[in-house]
């Protein structure tokens, strides 16, 4: 896996006082949510830093090992099936360094949310739970939780979580959707969960939410 390269950072213009650090999926990168963050259509004096990372070039398996940005291996078509943990382990900790160069910034952990799409919606869920302290909250689109040992796990089950996925979604089946939230659940967790008439993307209904969630947790919250 090669190194990941310095994320792309949209700075609010006012004074940054809060930060979302957003993940993409597989085979894109970075630059593939950043035109959303027009589209939440925050307050003009939001103060949240938007920060894109980009993931590690790395061979893919299912796409006959042919190199793309991927935050770890998918090794199956069934995506809860041989699970590249070393690989989402070692994005968790690309995660982790990304959220401590906030804090050292001057931006406390409870006003740092992560999100994610499909692969980056793994790795927010798995790097936010197992932080210490609470987070502002963590955003998964499209995506699932592949199980693990919950010992893992210290993020406060009072953590703010919102699950977002297509009824049509071809690449992350509905049902393993589905699957997360019981699983989240289970271990004391209430995400908030949003269903849409969709395949593998995002739509403006959802956006909405994504913006409602982020006002309500980083700026109706300061």
């Amino acid at each position: 896996m090669q190194q990941a390269i310095d994320p792309l950072v949209m700075e609010p213009n006012t004074k940054a006082t809060s930060a979302v650090i957003w993940l993409h999926g597989l085979g894109a990168d970075g630059h593939d949510f950043e035109a959303i963050v027009p589209q939440l259509a925050l307050p003009a004096d939001h103060g949240i830093r938007f920060i894109f990372p980009h993931a590690p070039i790395q061979a893919v398996a299912v796409n006959g090992g042919m190199k793309m940005r991927a935050w770890y291996d998918i090794r199956q078509a069934d995506l809860t099936e041989q699970v590249d943990w070393q690989g989402i382990d070692q994005s968790v900790v690309l995660l982790d360094q990304w959220i401590a160069q906030q804090v050292s910034d001057g931006i406390p952990m409870e006003r740092i949310l992560v999100a994610g799409f499909s692969q980056g919606g793994v790795i927010a869920l798995h790097a936010g739970l197992q932080m210490q302290q609470p987070l502002a909250g963590i955003i998964a689109l499209s995506t699932y939780f592949p199980e693990r040992s919950t010992s893992l796990y210290r993020q406060p089950t009072t953590c703010p979580i919102l699950i977002a996925h297509g009824l049509m979604d071809p690449i992350c089946p509905y049902t393993v959707a589905k699957a997360a939230l019981a699983q989240l659940r289970a271990q004391g967790f209430s995400p908030s969960w949003h269903e849409y008439p969709m395949q593998h993307q995002v739509c403006m209904e959802e956006i909405n939410a994504v913006s409602q969630f982020i006002q309500q947790r980083l700026i109706n919250n300061h």
